[in-house]
């Protein structure tokens, strides 16, 4: 599997985590987030790797079945709005729902990064970053964050990104997804089981 070891990623590359547990046309979850891999192959994105496929406890923890995850790195000439809108597609495509947050998904696509760029500015992002994840459950932001604003405190997001660009470096918190995977609680990480 490829390895990305610079800092950064280059400009126009990008990491996105894939996520299922529900069945969609493509499939159980395993189905499904392996087709949707293909799908980001597509039109204006390339897929340059991808990692294995990790199942994880649903968060919060027991609401809802495990989910299967993935994190792909690709890159595309468009922007990051553009991006989204496309992983917006491929998720329709897949039956994907937006009436309810954190619930059951066939296909959740996140645009975890963009090479390293800090959108909408660094305040809004830090105080995204900073935010209680309670706070988090009772409101959305109003525009694209990236990177993640919660990338780095999930590990069913960092143990894939680990195996496409464990040197990925956040530009807001100076630290690569190996240091931020080396940070979360050991227990939180061992959940997070290769298929």
């Amino acid at each position: 599997m490829p390895q990305d070891t610079s800092p950064g990623l280059r400009e126009g590359t990008f990491l996105v985590a894939l996520g299922s547990n529900a069945t969609s046309h493509a499939g159980g979850p395993v189905d499904t987030v392996n087709a949707a891999l293909s799908s980001l192959d597509r039109g204006p994105i390339t897929l340059v790797a991808r990692s294995r496929l990790f199942q994880s406890p649903f968060v919060p923890a027991g609401a809802e079945p495990d989910v299967v995850n993935a994190v792909a790195l690709c890159e595309s000439h468009i922007a990051a709005d553009a991006v989204l809108s496309c992983l917006h597609a491929i998720e329709a495509d897949f039956d994907r729902q937006r009436a309810v947050r954190w619930t059951n998904r066939t296909l959740d696509l996140d645009l975890l990064t963009m090479d390293q760029k800090i959108l909408p500015d660094q305040p809004t992002l830090r105080e995204w970053v900073e935010m209680p994840f309670e706070a988090q459950r009772k409101s959305a932001p109003e525009t694209l964050l990236l990177p993640h604003p919660r990338m780095q405190d999930r590990a069913f997001v960092l143990v894939p990104a680990a195996d496409v660009a464990p040197d990925w470096h956040h530009p807001l918190l100076g630290k690569t997804i190996r240091d931020m995977l080396a940070d979360l609680p050991p227990d939180e990480v061992a959940v997070v089981k290769p298929l």
